[in-house]
C-alpha cells in the first residue's frame, strides 16, 4: 500500500489528489470510476481540512492500494473525532433552498463508493473507501 502524509492544509489537496492518480494509471482505471474517486477525494479532504483541527494545524494520512479490480483508500487524521457515516442523508427530493446546509458531500461519497467506513482507533478518525474497478 502506497501513502502520503500532507498537511491538513487546501492547498495540499493536490498533491494528494495527484498521488491517487498516479495509482490508478498503474492499473488502468477507468475514467468513470477514476472522476468518483476524485470526487470522493476532494470531499473527504475538504472535511478535514475544514473541521478536524479547528484553531491548530494537522496531517492527514493517504494510504491507497489500487489493483486490477479495486481501488481501497484509507484517510487518516488526528484531528476531532467524527464520524460522517452517522449522520442523516439529506432529502434529495427537496429543493436546494429547502434542504439543510451540509451532508450532501458525504453522501456523493456513500453513493459513488462500493465500500465506505469509518473507525476512530488509537486517536484517529480512520475513513476507508473503497471502488470496484475493471468490471
Amino acid at each position: 500500500m502506497k501513502k502520503i502524509t500532507v498537511a491538513a492544509a487546501i492547498d495540499q489537496l493536490d498533491n494528494v489528489q495527484n498521488f491517487i492518480s498516479e495509482q490508478l494509471e498503474f492499473v488502468d482505471c477507468p475514467v468513470k470510476e477514476s472522476t468518483q474517486i476524485s470526487i470522493a477525494i476532494d470531499e473527504i479532504i475538504s472535511n478535514i481540512v475544514y473541521y478536524a483541527y479547528p484553531g491548530s494545524n494537522g496531517n492527514v494520512e493517504v494510504s491507497c492500494d489500487a489493483s486490477a479490480d479495486r481501488v481501497t483508500i484509507v484517510i487518516e487524521d488526528s484531528g476531532i473525532p467524527y464520524n460522517p457515516l452517522e449522520k442523516e442523508d439529506p432529502n434529495v427530493t427537496l429543493s436546494a433552498e429547502e434542504r439543510d446546509i451540509g451532508g450532501l458531500g458525504i453522501f456523493m461519497v456513500k453513493k459513488t463508493m462500493d465500500e465506505v467506513f469509518y473507525e476512530y482507533k488509537n486517536k484517529k478518525n480512520i475513513i476507508t473507501i473503497t471502488k470496484y474497478i475493471n468490471n
